[in-house]
């Protein structure tokens, strides 16, 4: 029989985070999220839970928050926007590293020692050899990765020192919606390609600029691994309930194995939108990497993970799906 455990989800209101909790529920477990709403939801929050509303610069909200007596915590509060990092140093230090040892310190000092951690692939950089699996150098090459680095170091010290059990999940592009379409609060501001898709799609935004079209890929746009968020989700749960089971702790990749170009995301969203979405061609932004693919071989084997619902159509008719029903409810279609 599966433990049934009580998790904090700190950032549980954010897009990973609503759909992490989601799966949380679907497996039995008992969930509070702990959201300061900065770029999360009210509407992504499940009135199944407790919520609590606080914020990770600030302890005492910490330790009234651990102080309820979890038995482990999911972290997903980290800023994310690489290009802003690069600009805003000063914004991701005291969020995602200082924000991130106030969370570690609360949780160990409230026995609070079973954790998992959202990294990122952005702790490689440059790649040196493809598919990435996680033996692959760390060389960051911006600030946010940089960050995302640290934390993994912290949680290894906190390990040794504190007993800290973690699971550190590096995510390559996290895309999509709820397949079943409880969830659908979008991404306020949003960066990454398929939003900004959408937000064309909707007339949002007037067109899509595409970075470089001069890669060595197949039809010169940058090549990179898309995991559906979904599969992330289940992946947290699973890495939770390994190492609770086993007591060790564990760092894996998080991709589909599957290369896709930038302009074939676009044809797919062309094809399943029936919109036009004029692009432009811009110049390449410093510090892409011409192709980004994970390994997952590692997940598989110590979790049984691979991804389900990372295969295109599903990442963009998922991801079209919630725009059409965000417009829908807020009268804008």
């Amino acid at each position: 029989m599966e433990v049934r455990m009580k998790v904090l989800v700190i950032g549980g209101a954010g897009y990973i985070g609503s759909h992490v909790v989601k799966e949380l529920m679907n497996k039995g477990h008992s969930v509070t999220v702990f959201d300061n709403l900065s770029s999360g939801l009210r509407q992504n929050l499940f009135k199944e839970n407790g919520y609590i509303y606080g914020n990770i610069l600030i302890p005492a909200d910490l330790d009234a928050a651990f102080s309820q007596g979890f038995d482990a915590f999911i972290h997903l509060a980290a800023f994310k926007a690489a290009g802003e990092s690069m600009l805003y140093p000063e914004k991701y230090s005291v969020n995602n590293i200082s924000g991130t040892l106030n969370i570690l310190n609360s949780a160990v000092n409230h026995g609070c020692t079973y954790m998992v951690f959202s990294s990122s692939a952005a702790v490689f950089g440059e790649p040196q050899y493809l598919p990435i699996d996680e033996k692959h150098p760390k060389n960051p090459e911006n600030y946010y990765g940089y960050t995302k680095l640290s934390i993994e170091q912290f949680m290894s010290w906190y390990e040794k020192l504190k007993g800290l059990k973690f699971a550190a999940l590096r995510y390559f592009n996290a895309a999509g919606y709820d397949p079943e379409g409880e969830l659908y609060g979008l991404e306020q501001n949003p960066a990454n390609l398929l939003p900004v898709i959408m937000e064309v799609a909707c007339g949002m935004r007037d067109k899509l600029k595409i970075f470089g079209d001069d890669y060595d890929t197949r039809d010169g746009t940058c090549i990179r691994d898309y995991v559906h968020v979904t599969d992330l989700a289940a992946a947290h749960v699973k890495a939770l309930e390994y190492i609770v089971k086993h007591g060790e702790s564990l760092t894996v990749n998080l991709g589909s194995e599957t290369g896709t170009t930038v302009k074939e995301i676009v044809e797919a969203a062309r094809r399943i939108t029936g919109q036009p979405i004029p692009a432009d061609y811009a110049p390449r932004r410093a510090g892409d990497p011409a192709v980004l693919v994970a390994s997952a071989k590692f997940a598989y084997e110590k979790l049984g993970w691979k991804a389900e619902h990372s295969d295109v159509d599903t990442l963009v008719q998922s991801t079209w799906n919630a725009y059409n029903k965000y417009l829908k409810q807020t009268g804008r279609q």
